[in-house]
């Protein structure tokens, strides 16, 4: 059973307008990635969807959440950002509505991740693509700068894969 402190505690609204309760993912790690299809890290999608594609059937969940704040560099509206990441690269892990990850407007799930987490800006995030690898226990998370590849990533999914379940 999911408790408030957890991520597994929150949802968001995929790109199809349906509620996701992040408790289905309860006991696995989570990648959670704010997104941006005119962004300089942009290519990290194939990583990220390389990510998904070698881990997910060991329980890996990777969750995109596009965000406009910086630079405007997402200006599509889901449909269109779905359509961008589909067809440029071949991304099938969830993806949010459109969100804010600094602000009042901050999303729940940034909310948390931040309040887990620091950065070099304190907890405010500072540029697309900054990455939270959540443990399965949802409430540890390691935070990695948007110049991460998500290759780099892949010891410390390893790391939590092999954790024994709780």
């Amino acid at each position: 059973m999911s408790n408030e402190n957890s991520l597994y505690a929150l949802s968001f609204t995929d790109n199809r307008g349906q509620e996701v309760s992040l408790s289905q993912f309860e006991g696995q790690p989570i990648l959670v990635v704010n997104t941006a299809s005119k962004c300089g890290f942009t290519p990290q999608y194939d990583g990220l969807q390389k990510l998904h594609e070698e881990f997910k059937d060991r329980g890996l969940v990777v969750l995109g959440f596009p965000c406009d704040q910086f630079g405007h560099q997402e200006p599509g509206d889901d449909e269109q950002i779905d359509e961008f990441c589909r067809i440029n690269f071949g991304v099938d892990f969830p993806l949010s509505t459109k969100i804010d990850v600094n602000g009042s407007d901050t999303h729940p799930v940034f909310a948390f991740l931040k309040d887990h987490t620091s950065g070099l800006l304190g907890s405010s995030i500072k540029w697309n693509f900054t990455k939270f690898l959540v443990a399965p226990d949802g409430t540890t998370v390691t935070r990695f700068n948007p110049q991460t590849s998500p290759e780099a990533l892949e010891p410390d999914i390893e790391a939590l894969l092999a954790q024994p379940v709780q």
